[in-house]
């Protein structure tokens, strides 16, 4: 009997000496939890900070300045700062509900599920990209599909598709997210039908707020050559309390 305890114990020691040497065999993430993670730090439970964004085209480029807050995935608004024209001009997502303030024409304007697809004041991102409509956590089912180094991250493959009952921009997401910081390095983005959209690069990782993540995000249509949005992060200040108030059509009105 003593000498059965002795058998055993021995191989509980090797066992935990195994798990302590590779960790990554007891801490196996799965690929919703690596897809939350990155989503978690890139967002924090609120954020506010300033944004600028350059639309490129083969013959002009223009730039667009902003502010931004969000909480959670429910709440989030954007106030324009520049160019002149469009100063003052608002977008916030409250729930499942996304408007528009325009006060050049003192107009609130709702924008239906149809629009968010479409092109947010001209650029290649979507309404839906900018103001996180859909959830890519809840809203898809997620597997690993493979592994790939991108500059000096290895990075998961990360496969999204859409539940049969989610309202969603996208027919299929591939994310890269590197495997040790969860940065989200790299999308592609599917219609429908599964064609290749756009192409989504982040870069310039930096110390922002309380973390480091990437700065610069690049979105590039894959059918119009020489067209390409850059979204560049200026500053971030995460987990600062935000009230749900906060994002209120009054509020739109009033904001600076």
């Amino acid at each position: 009997m003593k000498q059965s305890f002795h058998r055993l114990y021995s191989i509980l020691t090797i066992l935990c000496t195994l798990l302590a040497a590779f960790p990554s065999i007891a801490q196996d993430l799965t690929a919703r939890e690596i897809v939350k993670k990155a989503h978690d730090k890139a967002n924090g439970q609120t954020s506010q900070g300033t944004m600028k964004m350059t639309i490129v085209r083969p013959d002009w480029s223009r730039e667009v300045a902003m502010k931004s807050w969000s909480k959670g995935t429910d709440y989030y608004l954007i106030y324009i700062t520049e160019p002149v024209k469009d100063r003052g001009q608002v977008f916030m997502k409250r729930e499942q509900d996304m408007w528009n303030w325009m006060p050049g024409i003192n107009r609130m304007i709702k924008l239906p599920p149809s629009m968010m697809g479409q092109s947010w004041m001209g650029s290649d991102f979507t309404n839906d990209d900018l103001v996180r409509m859909n959830s890519i956590i809840d809203d898809f089912t997620h597997t690993i599909v493979g592994s790939e180094m991108i500059e000096r991250f290895d990075c998961h493959i990360i496969e999204l598709i859409p539940k049969p009952e989610a309202a969603v921009v996208w027919g299929k997401i591939k994310l890269w997210i590197s495997k040790n910081d969860y940065y989200e390095l790299k999308g592609e983005y599917y219609d429908e039908d599964l064609v290749l959209v756009n192409t989504m690069t982040s870069s310039n990782i930096k110390k922002m707020g309380d973390r480091t993540l990437p700065s610069r995000m690049v979105m590039v249509p894959v059918d119009k050559p020489g067209n390409q949005t850059i979204l560049e992060t200026i500053d971030i200040v995460f987990d600062k309390p935000i009230d749900e108030s906060f994002f209120s059509q009054q509020n739109m009105k009033n904001i600076k």
